[in-house]
């Protein structure tokens, strides 16, 4: 018997900003995957429901599961945590009457499960451990840290059923690592292969002049307008042109104009202004700390760019220092080069000092995602007021 399946998110905690309390962590992509559909794969089932902070209660994607406050259930079911990208399928679990059982990767609990008739009510860290595969996040960086072996792996499992490869194009590598389904490529565009595979999903366009460089994969409708982009998972309906590399966008985002960004995190609805440009390597060529609200996550990686909330924006020449935190809903315009952490919904320079209004900021949203074919309903305007409160508060 298949269990149902859950997800569970942490408390908000620095280390998961900008997206802590935002979204729930489970719609963070891990790879070319987003962390609940790797459970879902995982499982072999799609998700029941996702318990996050109450004031996400009603959040709205495609695709998304119920999101709801935490609360009992009764078996059979496995309670999934929002912090580990699972790999492969799932090994026997227990079935019967069996109490609880944990799952861990390295001893660390990653999820929980309950037989037939037996209530979760919360983690049980004394239940029987069931080891499990997978990659434990310990906090946003992590997306970026884990990208490249991840999406290599994932991309592997996604050839080798492909549309023809159009003429004009440039192949360097094995065309067998090339998967195209239903996208449209300019002629003059360049698949390097040699380091992995490049997958274009459905309605995807390339533009000529595009150096795609995998391993690299591209969501539906997404438009790759030319540049060197590399070793990069690219949510759907985003516009990418200029140099990327190792670079995950969760969808939805514009980093339409040229400029580099590399070993960064795009927040859905972000917009990066023309001639946006992130560090992602320190001068003394030392591991990247994080500020975070007066708290520091050091991440240990020598790579880290930017991590870009959702809804956040910055303006035309916007030089961003490595390791810069952009909180969700900020408009950052009125500083070249912005301080390393932008509060949430900032409005101007980035120091926090003002903010953009609730009113404001949905108005925006309103304009905004119906351009993208995602009405703006009375649901969805709650949900994001709420999640403007909390941020604000």
């Amino acid at each position: 018997m298949t269990p149902a399946l859950y997800l569970l998110d942490p408390d908000p905690a620095p280390r998961w900003a900008p997206f802590a309390g935002v979204r729930p962590l489970s719609e963070l992509r891990a790879g070319a995957h987003l962390v609940r559909e790797r459970w879902e794969a995982f499982v072999g089932a799609e998700a029941t429901e996702i318990f996050a902070v109450p004031h996400l209660a009603g959040f709205a994607e495609a695709g998304v599961p119920t999101v709801s406050p935490r609360h009992p259930v009764t078996g059979p079911a496995l309670i999934g945590s929002s912090t580990f990208a699972p790999r492969g399928l799932a090994p026997a679990l227990p079935e019967g009457g069996g109490g609880a059982f944990r799952l861990t990767c390295a001893g660390i609990t990653v999820g929980w499960g309950v037989g037939p008739g037996v209530t979760w009510d919360g983690p049980q860290p004394h239940a029987a451990a069931h080891e499990v595969a997978g990659v434990v996040l310990h906090g946003v960086h992590d997306l970026i840290r884990t990208l490249e072996p991840l999406l290599r792996e994932d991309l592997l499992g996604l050839v080798g059923d492909s549309d023809a490869i159009p003429a004009g194009s440039v192949v360097l590598g094995d065309p067998a690592w090339i998967a195209l389904h239903d996208a449209a490529v300019e002629p003059g565009v360049v698949f390097d292969v040699r380091d992995g595979p490049v997958v274009l999903e459905s309605g995807v366009e390339v533009r000529s002049g595009a150096r795609l460089e995998g391993p690299l994969w591209a969501g539906a409708n997404a438009h790759l307008l030319g540049g060197a982009i590399r070793a990069s998972a690219i949510g759907p309906r985003c516009n990418i042109r200029g140099e990327l590399s190792n670079c995950v966008f969760l969808g939805y985002a514009n980093k339409a104009h040229d400029g580099f960004v590399g070993h960064s995190v795009i927040g859905r609805w972000a917009n990066l202004g023309a001639g946006t440009i992130t560090s992602n390597l320190k001068n003394t060529y030392g591991a990247v700390r994080l500020e975070v609200a007066g708290t520091a996550i050091d991440t240990g990686m020598q790579f880290l760019g930017s991590l870009i909330g959702d809804h956040a924006k910055t303006a035309i020449g916007t030089l961003l220092g490595t390791g810069t935190v952009i909180g969700a809903g900020a408009n950052v315009f009125d500083a070249v080069r912005p301080p390393k952490y932008v509060p949430p919904f900032a409005w101007g320079g980035g120091d926090g000092a003002t903010r953009a209004s609730r009113e404001g900021f949905l108005k925006v949203a309103e304009r905004v995602l119906p351009r993208r074919d995602v009405p703006v309903d009375q649901a969805l305007r709650a949900v994001l007021g709420r999640i403007y409160d909390w941020a604000t508060r």
